[in-house]
């Protein structure tokens, strides 16, 4: 697996969280936001998706509900619970000190003697 692909997976639990933070959305609809408000930089597929929601549960920080559609469909859908609202802030707050963290290390001009 390469580096894309790692960082990507270690931000999928906030990029999930963080959509859901507005509204239910069913697991396909997830695939497709994430994909669309990157301009396509993140196109997770479902072998990504699933686990990660199914881990989501089991933290409790989102539930899911069944949704019939149409005659013999349903969906899935996740809510964002109160413990995930708590969760995504600490991972908000841990992005942005890591992200400012690495472009200080980045940007870093050291002084002239």
């Amino acid at each position: 697996m390469g580096i894309k692909e790692n960082f990507k997976r270690g931000s999928l639990e906030m990029l999930i969280l963080h959509l859901l933070k507005d509204e239910e959305m069913y697991g396909y609809q997830l695939t497709q936001e994430i994909c669309n408000r990157s301009n396509g930089a993140f196109k997770i597929t479902e072998g990504s998706m699933y686990p990660t929601l199914y881990r989501l549960i089991d933290k409790e920080l989102i539930s899911d509900r069944l949704e019939l559609v149409g005659r013999r469909r349903t969906r899935v859908y996740y809510h964002l619970e109160d413990k995930g609202r708590a969760y995504l802030e600490n991972l908000v707050n841990e992005y942005e000190a890591t992200s400012k963290g690495i472009a200080a290390i980045m940007n870093y001009v050291p002084e002239k003697k």
